[in-house]
């Protein structure tokens, strides 16, 4: 008899995980008749349903792919006894044989706001773990429901088509491009949960997740049964399915924003606006973005509503003053040319 088909699928959606791992891995230099060392995968573990059911699938199938294992769990710090509750992570994740398992206490600062916040801290954390270890990757326990919650908020902000894109299946870190991979963003949050169950797992909700306090508890708890109320069942599914039509639109106007960038500089490297003008909206935008970027703003403090008000230094100068952006940058139109630099 076969594992209960919750357990049979986020199985699965780990071992396809791990042969693309495997995949991305260059080709060894070393003599061929050494045995090459087995790569480390570590599974980031809050201890809840999403990535206790992440982890138990990790355990169970890495070795069967000659993968080693391992885990992290983060202690923001934010709640009374988390420090504890971090170590019981840490024994649960040992028990299921993963190693190495380590918990890393951060220390959650304030800019944009708090879940903003702890999730900067949560990545550099585990950033750091895995350059620590020498990890190939580090799974992520993003459900097909926390999909359709991030296309919501990036709806509400108005932000773009890239935040309707929601989660990539694989995104990067510093130096390492497809450093993380979410092996769940197909599966619903009660498959995960179902698994956790049959299994006998142990599972911590955190009490973060049902506080009106935080958006997208609210998002969670309230608006999108609403949105199932009003529309019918299918609201989840049709969510991410727009992320990822989103993302594949995104992927395509990033890359013809990175090719027209240079024809839009001139021998200075200084932007053009009479070339700028010329291109479509949505590519010229792409490319004020990344220069913003590279001038030092910070990607996630910089909304729609910056680009919109640099964009206008082109398309609707009238003799406009200095643009300001978040990261103590600024934007102005000197002599035809647009200037972003530190202020």
């Amino acid at each position: 008899m076969g594992p209960h088909p919750a357990v049979a699928a986020i199985r699965l959606a780990v071992r396809r995980v791990l042969h693309d791992i495997l995949n991305d891995r260059p080709a060894p230099e070393a003599d061929p008749h050494e045995r090459p060392a087995a790569p480390l995968v570590l599974v980031a573990c809050s201890g809840g349903a999403d990535s206790m059911a992440l982890a138990s699938a990790l355990a169970f199938e890495a070795p069967r792919l000659g993968i080693r294992a391992g885990g992290v769990t983060v202690d923001h710090g934010l709640q009374p006894g988390s420090g504890l509750r971090a170590e019981e992570v840490v024994l649960r994740l040992r028990e299921l044989g993963l190693d190495p398992v380590e918990a890393t206490a951060v220390t959650v600062g304030r800019e944009g706001g708090p879940e903003a916040a702890a999730r900067d801290a949560r990545y550099a954390a585990l950033d750091a773990a895995a350059e620590r270890h020498g990890a190939a990757a580090v799974l992520l326990g993003h459900t097909r429901d926390d999909q359709a919650e991030t296309v919501l908020l990036g709806l509400a902000r108005g932000s773009g088509i890239r935040s309707l894109s929601g989660m990539a299946a694989v995104s990067g870190g510093p130096g390492a491009a497809r450093r993380y991979r979410r092996p769940f963003l197909q599966l619903d949050r009660q498959t995960a949960r179902k698994a956790c169950m049959v299994q006998s797992l142990p599972v911590w909700d955190d009490p973060h997740n049902a506080d009106p306090a935080y958006t997208r508890s609210r998002l969670r708890h309230e608006g999108l049964p609403a949105l199932e109320k009003a529309l019918g069942k299918g609201v989840v599914e049709a969510l991410a399915r727009t992320a990822q039509l989103s993302r594949d639109d995104a992927d395509a106007l990033d890359a013809w924003a990175g090719q027209a960038e240079s024809s839009v500089r001139d021998a200075a490297g200084l932007l053009e606006c009479a070339k700028l003008y010329a291109l479509p909206p949505a590519v010229r935008r792409r490319i004020l973005r990344r220069a913003a970027i590279e001038a030092g703003a910070p990607a996630g403090s910089l909304f729609a509503r910056h680009i919109e008000e640099v964009d206008r230094l082109i398309t609707g100068w009238r003799g406009q003053g200095v643009i300001n952006l978040p990261g103590k940058v600024v934007a102005q139109r000197q002599g035809g040319r647009l200037v972003i630099r530190q202020g």
